[in-house]
């Protein structure tokens, strides 16, 4: 793990949003198109504002949600309605957001679909991911009722997880597709998640399901 301190949350964010820019400008020189994975919630907006507004390649841009509640993307819970109102505009319009919500009531019957439409996009080339203070990231939450399965090498890309702290049932990216992105950022802020990750570190991976990522992620901080 890569631990990089900021002064301050504004240095934080435009630092780490001129990483994950850099990065993608460099894939897409190479490859000549690239995957970026995000997380929803509100710490990475002001990063989401700032790539919003730079001149990058975005119609070779594909987006992705590292997970997703399973609400209507009108609900103020939906991280897609987020990333529309946050990333997709001004110069990142054109770029392509894969969708990990459909209109159904039931998360595991769309999970093959949607999982076609993302297999394509990998290996992700940039992940941002958050965690919470219980060390869960993406929605690999502790105590999940198929946490297990999601943690496995074997694990299909996209699993649908219930967990008491996550309220809605989530889909989200399991832990083998999250391991084999090219570029992982993890974005934490305040003394709490700090103390958390770094306790995650020496934690079973069940008990602090971030560890999965953090043998090849760079962790970004500021109090």
């Amino acid at each position: 793990m890569d631990f990089k301190t900021y002064p301050d949350r504004d240095v934080l964010m435009l630092a780490v949003a001129d990483k994950i820019a850099s990065q993608l400008r460099a894939t897409l020189a190479t490859e000549g198109r690239a995957t970026l994975s995000v997380p929803g919630g509100t710490t990475p907006g002001p990063i989401f504002d700032i790539l919003s507004d730079l001149e990058l390649d975005w119609q070779n841009v594909v987006i992705v949600l590292n997970d997703e509640r399973w609400v209507p993307t009108t609900s103020e819970r939906s991280n897609t309605r987020l990333l529309r109102e946050r990333l997709l505009v001004n110069k990142a319009a054109s770029a392509t957001l894969l969708p990990l919500y459909v209109n159904a009531p039931d998360p595991d019957e769309r999970l093959d679909a949607l999982s076609e439409n993302l297999r394509p996009n990998l290996p992700i080339s940039v992940l941002l991911l958050g965690m919470g203070t219980d060390m869960h990231t993406a929605s690999l939450f502790p105590g999940a009722d198929k946490l297990k399965t999601a943690l496995d090498d074997e694990a299909p890309e996209l699993m649908a997880l219930r967990a008491d702290a996550a309220g809605e049932p989530r889909i989200t990216m399991t832990a083998r597709v999250l391991k084999d992105a090219m570029h992982t950022h993890i974005l934490i802020t305040g003394n709490e998640k700090k103390a958390a990750i770094e306790a995650a570190q020496s934690l079973p991976v069940e008990q602090a399901p971030v560890r999965c990522v953090l043998n090849n992620a760079t962790v970004h901080w500021a109090e």
